[in-house]
């Protein structure tokens, strides 16, 4: 199946649901925000990645920054933080450049790696984006973490693959029903910029929106 422009979700969400299916719902269908120290810092982490020059080359290796990227097969657009293109036999052709180049997606991330697999997944989506723009095959990828200030390499397996296609299958799934899945307490709740507005103690879970309209008519 092929999504128009006016229905692809956002790239950036996998991570978001992969962490608190809640949580995405409430950012990508109520529209609901809030910033914590955390966020912050993520943003000023990438403002430093993307605040390079755009594109540079370093040898056999072409940098690119802030790769806008899509898939209608997906359903998914969104951004790369860095996409390296690597001179290559099996690679393709670039526009400009002579030679073939092999694309190398990496995703910067504040902190350090993360159980879970959602950083994992969201490089897996910006790689099956890539190869369908391109078409081609992109076999691993990196995530580059801050604290650590290292590169970790992710194979893009076949398991993975079909993890991050079910788990957006599920994304669409919520988007079209206007779903928002009732809270549930962990331990991911205390570093969540959304606690205050995902309501996470309340035993019975109402839409955000409901939930506002009545302590407004309460308080009235």
């Amino acid at each position: 199946m092929e999504y128009n422009d006016d229905s692809l979700l956002q790239l950036s969400g996998i991570q978001h649901f992969a962490f608190c299916p809640r949580q995405w719902a409430l950012i990508h269908i109520e529209n609901q925000w809030a910033e914590n120290v955390h966020t912050v810092e993520g943003d000023i982490f990438h403002e430093r990645a993307h605040g390079e020059e755009r594109a540079e080359k370093r040898g056999d290796v072409i940098v690119l920054r802030g790769v806008r990227v899509f898939s209608e097969m997906l359903g998914v657009t969104g951004k790369c933080d860095v996409v390296e293109f690597r001179r290559s036999t099996g690679g393709v052709e670039l526009h400009g450049r002579e030679g073939l180049w092999q694309p190398y997606p990496v995703e910067y991330k504040k902190g350090g790696p993360k159980e879970g697999g959602a950083d994992e997944l969201q490089l897996c989506c910006q790689a099956m984006c890539l190869e369908e723009m391109l078409a081609c095959r992109i076999l691993e990828g990196s995530l580059f973490y801050g604290e650590p200030r290292r590169r970790t390499r992710v194979e893009l397996t076949p398991e993975l693959r079909s993890l991050t296609e079910d788990m957006l299958k599920q994304m669409r799934a919520y988007y079209v029903r206007g779903y928002t899945p009732r809270p549930k307490r962990a331990l991911r709740c205390k570093a969540c910029s959304l606690a205050d507005i995902c309501l996470p103690r309340l035993e019975t879970a109402v839409p955000v929106k409901t939930y506002i309209k009545t302590v407004l008519e309460e308080t009235s």
